[in-house]
Formats: C-alpha cells, sequence, structure tokens
C-alpha cells in the first residue's frame, strides 16, 4: 500500500466547542476505500470519514499518505488516526479503536483454469512462494502462524504484478479490493477463481493513544448513528456489489 512521495490535504469540517484541537487523519492509496480521482480525495472509507466530520464538527486535516508513514505518524503523533486500518491482536493496543466501517474477508485466489485445488493453509505452504504485502493485516497474520514460504514485497502492486507474470500462483486479497487490484493490472474477475477464504476483516479508524478519549467516543457514537439510520448501508451500496453486513449499532442509552 504505497504512493508516490506527494500526498494531497484536504481540509473539511469547523470548529465547535466540544472540539478545540484540529484533528489529523491519515490515509493512503487503496481502492475502492481511498484514493485520487481528477485531483480529489473519495472512496467508500473517505465518504465515510466526510459525514462523520459533518456530524461531529470536528475540525479535521486529511492527508493521502504511505501507508507505513501514516501508521508509525499515529503512533507518535497526539490527535491523529489513521483509516481504514484493520483491527488485529498485535494492533489492538496501540491505538484507540473507533468502527468498524467496513467488513471483508481474505481470500486465496488463482487463476481460472490453474486447475489447483488450495483448501487450506497446509496447501498453501507446498507452494514455493506467496507474496503478500509486508505491511498487510494478512502478512502479519500468516507470518504469525509460521508460514514459511511467505515473501514480504514492499507494494500490492509488486504483489498483482507477479501475479500477472506468472512469478506466483496465488494472490492473497480482500474480497472489497479484488476488482480494483486486478483492474490496476488490466484484469478482470474473471481471470480467478476462489480458492479458499482465510479470514475475516474488519476496518477501523485507528486513532492514537494519546487522542483524548471523549473526542474518540463521540466518533464512535456518530458512527453507530450511521449505521442505525442507514446512512452506512447507503454508502456501502454506491460502492460494493456485496451484501451489506455489520453488526447492529447498541441502542441509544
Amino acid at each position: 500500500m504505497w504512493l508516490k512521495s506527494w500526498f494531497v490535504v484536504l481540509l473539511l469540517g469547523c470548529c465547535t466547542s466540544a472540539q478545540a484541537a484540529e484533528l489529523r487523519l491519515y490515509t493512503e492509496e487503496y481502492r475502492p476505500l481511498s484514493y485520487i480521482e481528477d485531483g480529489k480525495l473519495t472512496g467508500m472509507a473517505v465518504e465515510v470519514i466526510e459525514l462523520l466530520i459533518q456530524r461531529t464538527g470536528q475540525d479535521t486535516r486529511i492527508e493521502l499518505v504511505p501507508w507505513t508513514r501514516g501508521y508509525h505518524q499515529v503512533q507518535r503523533e497526539a490527535n491523529s488516526g489513521l483509516f481504514s486500518t484493520v483491527r488485529t491482536a498485535r494492533r489492538e493496543a496501540l491505538f484507540q479503536w473507533v468502527g468498524p466501517i467496513a467488513r471483508g474477508h481474505t481470500s486465496f485466489y488463482a487463476r481460472r483454469g490453474a486447475g489447483l485445488n488450495v483448501r487450506t493453509l497446509q496447501d498453501v505452504e507446498r507452494f514455493n512462494t506467496l507474496a503478500v504485502p509486508k505491511q498487510w493485516y494478512s502478512y502479519e497474520y500468516l507470518s504469525d502462524r509460521g508460514m514459511k514460504n511467505l515473501y514480504g514485497v514492499p507494494t500490492p502492486q509488486h504483489m498483482m504484478k507477479m501475479f500477472k507474470h506468472g512469478r506466483i500462483e496465488l494472490l492473497v486479497a480482500n474480497n472489497l479490493a479484488l476488482d480494483d487490484m486486478l483492474s490496476q493490472q488490466g484484469m478482470r474477475r474473471d481471470e480467478v477463481e476462489l480458492q479458499f477464504t482465510f479470514m475475516g476483516n474488519n476496518s477501523y479508524i485507528a486513532f492514537s493513544n494519546n487522542t483524548d478519549p471523549a473526542l474518540v467516543r463521540q466518533w464512535q457514537l456518530a458512527l453507530d448513528e450511521l449505521l442505525r439510520d442507514g446512512s452506512l448501508e447507503r454508502i456501502h451500496k454506491r460502492w460494493f456489489n456485496q451484501p451489506f453486513s455489520m453488526p447492529n449499532a447498541p441502542s441509544l442509552p
């Protein structure tokens, strides 16, 4: 998940009595959740964030940066957050979490017609190389399970090029991003077939531990309201041709 050295800044929102300090949010180029099109930051997650900014009235600055930079910046910087971040056990204590804003699952795919029958992680270990972006949650997951053929690559583009040119036989992808990943390499969804799904993943806003917990709670309450009033589902349906699946928001006190 990488972007060229430049970044785009988007200023949104206005100050209210509840928020005196500017909030800085970082995101990455990762279609269809967040990306630049015609000079404008857009994407499913961006739409959710923009609506949350309106609902909370928080003065907010969004920066599009390489994933690794944003991930480490938020761990050092007060009043900051990173989206969309998959919540994992390894990351749990590093951030304060608001979400989920999207739910997906991660699977192994192969070229259609390749004749592969991969159904377990033990089957995956038979392959010479399994290339996965090193900063991905799925890399963490597979590494923690001792996957010996795991090969960390810098970006999803590296992985996709290796898959396109036959250097790897298996592709690891989130179902929400698969179509865009293939399209960027001039490939179509019908050129690959699902082998098996090995993990679910929920995407969150990861706020720094130095951010006021009251602000974080305000954002979670605003997101819960988006779920209750149907706004989150409407955004989801504009971006994904898949059923909307999200846990029910807590009842209001």
